[in-house]
Order: structure tokens, then sequence, then C-alpha cells
């Protein structure tokens, strides 16, 4: 099976678990978080094995506490007992920048934001990528009516900053460790950790914007 295909598949089935667990109940929802958090935790206990370990276990740690959050105290988003709603759509913008990120500063990509750490990382992508999540946001719009349409789109400016910021953290860490996956539990994309790190940042500001703004 060539390299691509084989990317193609874990990737595909890898969004699938992730979609249907966060959405199908509280209890697939929490259990869910609560493996790939361990799953995660493990993968940077061997990245800083030798190194201090505070910071990033807490990189880990908090967001996949924040999480659960969502289960247990969503009223001011949501009159129901359960919506998963506030999650998968940062699972769709966080997928949109990073796909188009990719795309774009694969392309055009010509300014590096900080090449020692993340050297296929470009400000074009970045850009690139921004504009497709911002345009998402209508078409997100006409799927989850739980946010205002402003709300969507301070979302859709917040998340690229946040979702490159998580990923370059954890590129700092693999740097450091000499490896370039966290793990190689998905084929062709490598660990968890390598998945979950455009959301380890992510998920705490959405949580943040959420008792902000609503």
């Amino acid at each position: 099976m060539s390299e691509v295909l084989k990317r193609l598949i874990s990737g595909f089935i890898y969004v699938l678990v992730l979609w249907s667990a966060t959405s199908y109940s509280i209890t697939s929802f929490s259990l869910l978080f609560i493996s790939l958090g361990g799953v995660c935790f493990y993968e940077m206990l061997k990245l800083r094995k030798g190194k201090s370990k505070l910071i990033p276990l807490l990189y880990i740690a908090i967001p996949f506490f924040i999480v659960q959050l969502f289960v247990f105290n969503n009223s001011f988003y949501s009159n129901t007992n359960f919506d998963p709603s506030p999650i998968l759509i940062l699972f769709i913008l966080t997928w949109v920048f990073d796909t188009f990120a990719y795309i774009i500063g694969s392309k055009l990509g010509r300014h590096k934001i900080i090449s020692r750490i993340s050297p296929k990382k470009s400000w074009e992508g970045f850009v690139g990528g921004m504009a497709f999540t911002l345009l998402s946001v209508y078409f997100i719009k006409q799927f989850f009516d739980i946010f205002s349409i402003n709300f969507l789109l301070l979302l859709a400016f917040v998340i690229p900053f946040t979702a490159t910021l998580g990923d370059l953290i954890e590129s700092f860490f693999k740097r450091e460790a000499g490896v370039k996956d966290s793990g190689n539990l998905i084929p062709g994309h490598g660990g968890f950790l390598d998945r979950m790190d455009a959301l380890m940042i992510s998920i705490p500001a959405l949580y943040i914007l959420l008792n902000i703004f609503k």
C-alpha cells in the first residue's frame, strides 16, 4: 500500500471515530477524551524521558480536563443536557485550517514562521488557512445553529493562532527529543499527540471565549 493511500485511510478512520464518539453520547464523549488524553500523556512522557516534565504534561492535562467540562457544565451555551456541537465545530475549523494551511504552504510557502522548530510552516500557509477557515463559517452555520455568526467568525479568527501555537509547542518537544513523530499508532500520521496538538490550546481558548461571550 502506498504511503499516501495509507495516510488517507488511517486519517479517514481517525476522523470517523473522533466524530462518532464525540457526538454519540455523554459516555462515548467522555471515554473518547479520557482515552486520547491517556495516550497523549504517555507519548509526551516518552518524548520527555530524562527531561523536565511539568510544563509538557500540563500542556496535555489542561485541555483534556477542560474538554470534560463541556459535558458537566454546558448550560451557558446550550439548553439541552448534552450538546457536543462546540467541540464538533472546533474540529471542523481546526481541520479546515490545517488542511488549507498545508496545501497553500506547500505550494506558495516562502516565509517560514519558526523554521528551526517547524520548517514546513509558513506565513503564506497560515494566511491561506485562516482565509478558508473564515469562509467555512458560512457553511458551518447551515448545519450548526448553536452560535451566532459573529461568534463563529471570532472563533474562526482565533483558531489559526491557537492551532499553530499548539502545533509549534509539540514540534518543539519533538525537536528536543530528536524524533519526527510522537508515536506510530496512526499509520502515516505518527502518534495521537501529532493529531491532537492543534487542539491543545484551542480547547481552552474555546472554553474561555464561551464564558466571555455567551
